[in-house]
C-alpha cells in the first residue's frame, strides 16, 4: 500500500471537538449498555453482477498482480466540518461500494473489499464519534449487509494488509497505468449503465421543467433560485447534481462555468442553463438549455439561437460508430464558421478558419463539443487519446454534444447588439448499431418548441 493511502484504518479514538462536553466514565459505561441489534436482510445489489465482470476485466488486464482502488475519505470543508461523501468513481464502479473509508484489493481474480462497518457498542464511538458515530452520522452497514448486498468478500478496514511482499502491487491513486486501463474499461456502457443514464437524464428535465413553472420565482430571485430548484429535485429523486450548475442570465452565459449564479435573471435577455441530476447509482446527466427569459426569443436572438441548433443538429447526426470522436465536433464546427462568415464576423473565409493552422472562428465557440460521460461529468478523463480523444466511436459509449456561441461583452471584434450574449445547447447521446440516440430528448431544442414548452409550463 502507497503511503498516501486515502482510506486510513479505523481509529479507536472518536473524533471529537473541544466544545464536546466530558464524558464521565459512568456515562459511557451506561452507553455501552442495553442496546438491541441485528443484521438487516438486504437484497443483492442491482450493480453486483455487472461490478463483478467489471473486475475480471480489470485483473485481466494485469495479471499476477495486486490492484489496490480506494474510496476516499472526507474532505474538510471548513474547520471540523466535511464536504457530503461522495466515493471514488472507479472504486464505485468496480465494487458497487459507495461507503467512505473503504479499498477494494484485486488480486488473481480474487476481490476483497476492506470496509469500515457500523460502530461498535463495545468502545465510545458510536455515541461519540461526529464522523462516524451511529448516533452523529447514521448506521452505517455491517461487513455481512455489505457483503450480501455487493456479492463480494468483505473485511474489515483494521485488516487491510500493508502489501509490502507478494505481487506487484499497483494504487489507483498513484499508478497512472491503472488509472488508464480503469477509465477505458467504462469508455463502453452497458444496458444496465445506459439505464441509468436514462434515469439522470430523465430527472434532469424533470428539474428543468421545475424551474420553468417557478419563472416568476426566477424573475424575482434570479439566478439563485434556478440553481436551488434544481438541486431540490435533484436530492429529491436522486443522489445530487452531477456538478456544479451553470445558470448564466445575460452576459453570465459567456462565462463557460459561471458557477456563482448570483446574478439577476433580466426581461429580454438569454439565460443558459448547464445542468445535471446524479442519480442514486451516481451517473449523471449532463444538460444545457439557453432560454428566453420573456418567454420569446426576439429575433436576434433567434438567428443566433437557430445556428447553434443547426450546429449541435449536424454533430449529432455525424455520430455513428467507426467514426472518429471529433466527427461530431468537426461537424458542428463547420456550421457554426459558416455561420459566424454569413455574420460577417471572421477576418478570413469560413474555410480558411477552419484549418486546424488558424482555428480563428474558436474566439466564439471556444471548447470542444464532446466529452465523454458516465459516473464523472467528463467519464474516462484519465483514458489514452488513443482511446478516446483521438479514438473511434463504438456501440455504447455515451457522449455529449454541446456547441456554442459566447460574445463577450468587451469583444469590439463584434457589433454591439451581440455583446454580451452566450448560446448553449447540449445532449447527451448514446452511440448505437447505426447512429445514435439522444437520451435527453425530453426536453425541447429548437426555438419553437423551447417558447412552446415555456408556455405550457408557465400556464
Amino acid at each position: 500500500m502507497s503511503e498516501n493511502q486515502s482510506s486510513p484504518a479505523a481509529s479507536t479514538e472518536p473524533k471529537t471537538e473541544s466544545h464536546d462536553p466530558a464524558v464521565p466514565a459512568a456515562y459511557a459505561a451506561f452507553m455501552r449498555e442495553g442496546w438491541g441489534d441485528r443484521e438487516l436482510d438486504l437484497p443483492v445489489a442491482a450493480v453486483a453482477g455487472p461490478a463483478a465482470q467489471r473486475r475480471q476485466r480489470l485483473a485481466e488486464a494485469f495479471p499476477g498482480e495486486r490492484l489496490v482502488l480506494p474510496a476516499g475519505t472526507y474532505k474538510v470543508r471548513a474547520y471540523d466540518t466535511d464536504y457530503r461523501f461522495r466515493p471514488d468513481t472507479a472504486h464505485t464502479y468496480f465494487s458497487g461500494n459507495q461507503t467512505s473509508d473503504a479499498v477494494l484489493v484485486v488480486a488473481d481474480g480474487e476481490s476483497v473489499l476492506y470496509a469500515r462497518p457500523r460502530s461498535s457498542r463495545e468502545t465510545d464511538e458510536f455515541f461519540r464519534d461526529r464522523q462516524y458515530g451511529e448516533l452523529w452520522a447514521g448506521r452505517r452497514p455491517s461487513l455481512k449487509e455489505m457483503s450480501d448486498s455487493l456479492g463480494l468478500e468483505v473485511r474489515h478496514i483494521d485488516d487491510l494488509p500493508s502489501f509490502d511482499d507478494g505481487p506487484k502491487t499497483r494504487d489507483l491513486t498513484t499508478d497512472p497505468e491503472l488509472a488508464r486501463v480503469a477509465s477505458e474499461l467504462r469508455l463502453v456502457k452497458d444496458e444496465w449503465e445506459v439505464e441509468q443514464l436514462q434515469e439522470a437524464c430523465d430527472i434532469t428535465t424533470l428539474g428543468f421543467e421545475d424551474v420553468v413553472r417557478e419563472w416568476d420565482r426566477v424573475l424575482e430571485f434570479g439566478e439563485r433560485w434556478i440553481e436551488g430548484t434544481f438541486f431540490r429535485r435533484a436530492r429529491t429523486m436522486g443522489n445530487d447534481i452531477g456538478y456544479d450548475s451553470i445558470v448564466g442570465g445575460g452576459k453570465h452565459a459567456t462565462t463557460l462555468h459561471w458557477i456563482d449564479n448570483t446574478g439577476p435573471i433580466t426581461p429580454g435577455e438569454l439565460v443558459l442553463l448547464d445542468m445535471g441530476v446524479e442519480n442514486t447509482s451516481l451517473y449523471t446527466a449532463d444538460v444545457t438549455r439557453t432560454l428566453p427569459i420573456d418567454g420569446r426569443f426576439t429575433p436576434l436572438q433567434r438567428e443566433l439561437y437557430d445556428l447553434v441548433h443547426a450546429a449541435q443538429q449536424a454533430g449529432i447526426e455525424a455520430l455513428k460508430p467507426g467514426e472518429a470522436f471529433r466527427v461530431g465536433h468537426n461537424a458542428a464546427m463547420d456550421v457554426l464558421a459558416h455561420g459566424l462568415e454569413d455574420l460577417k464576423l471572421l477576418p478570413v473565409s469560413a474555410e480558411e478558419a477552419l484549418d486546424p493552422e488558424s482555428r480563428v472562428y474558436a474566439r466564439w465557440t471556444l471548447h470542444g463539443t464532446s466529452h465523454m460521460l458516465g459516473m464523472d461529468v467528463h467519464d474516462c478523463g484519465q483514458a489514452a487519446p488513443e482511446s478516446y480523444a483521438e479514438g473511434t466511436l463504438v456501440e455504447g459509449m455515451v457522449l455529449t454534444v454541446e456547441p456554442g456561441l459566447y460574445f463577450q461583452e468587451d469583444d469590439l471584434l463584434v457589433p454591439e447588439e451581440l455583446r454580451g450574449i452566450g448560446i448553449r445547447i447540449e445532449d447527451d447521446l448514446l452511440i448505437t448499431a447505426d447512429g445514435s440516440t439522444n437520451l435527453s430528448a425530453a426536453l425541447p431544442r429548437t426555438s419553437t418548441e423551447v417558447e412552446e414548452w415555456m408556455d405550457r409550463l408557465r400556464g
